[in-house]
């Protein structure tokens, strides 16, 4: 398939590029720093830009079969919202139906998968200006009318990647352990290019 990344430099977006590429696609990155894009491939394109540029968005978006968004902005937010709007929209304009994003665990009806340390303290204290942004940014997908999955990963680790782990399971869950490698959330939205089982849901996704 023809891939857009967004965030492609990103801890989330340079494992959904390498492994994406090892899958055989044909992988677009866009980034507001082409410098940063340390892999060299035949199937690799990047194309630069700022993600809150929306004419930089439309122009880019054209002739790819699925986007996929793993914008970050660390703790202080104000990046994913705007920036998957934008996205939303060139999607709209260039009739490209399938976006998978990665959201966090803990937004919507996740709350309850969360303990009283991820939903008070870092939530609702230190990441609240990126929990907001998360927040915003699940609600312009989700009334889009695009061919939507929303990934809710917990806290990243740099650990293997491994494809095994839960994934979908309820919002009042408490098993998992919260966390996962960015390279298994990598694979996990990959396989949302294959796979229906999550249109239009929120699957959350943890160790």
């Amino acid at each position: 398939m023809k891939l857009l990344i967004f965030g492609a430099t990103g801890s989330i977006g340079r494992h959904v590029v390498k492994q994406a590429l090892e899958q055989g696609h044909t992988v677009t990155a866009f980034t507001r720093d082409a410098a940063k894009v340390d892999i060299k491939h035949d199937s690799l394109q990047v194309a630069e830009g700022d993600v809150l540029d929306a004419a930089a968005v439309e122009k880019v978006v054209p002739g790819h079969d699925v986007v996929l968004c793993a914008l970050g902005a660390g703790r202080k937010g104000g990046v994913r919202a705007p920036g998957t709007r934008n996205i939303i929209g060139a999607m709209d304009k260039a009739g490209v139906r399938r976006l998978v994003c990665e959201s966090t665990l803990g937004v919507g009806d996740s709350r309850g998968n969360l303990n009283a340390v991820w939903k008070y303290l870092m939530f609702g204290l230190l990441l609240r200006p990126a929990y907001a942004d998360h927040v915003d940014q699940e609600r312009h997908v989700t009334e889009s009318r695009l061919d939507w999955t929303i990934v809710r990963p917990g806290a990243f680790t740099d650990g293997p990647h491994t494809g095994q782990y839960q994934h979908g399971f309820s919002g009042t869950d408490k098993t998992t352990m919260l966390k996962i490698s960015r390279a298994d959330v990598a694979d996990f939205m990959l396989k949302q290019l294959t796979d229906e089982t999550y249109l239009h849901k929120t699957p959350a996704l943890s160790y």
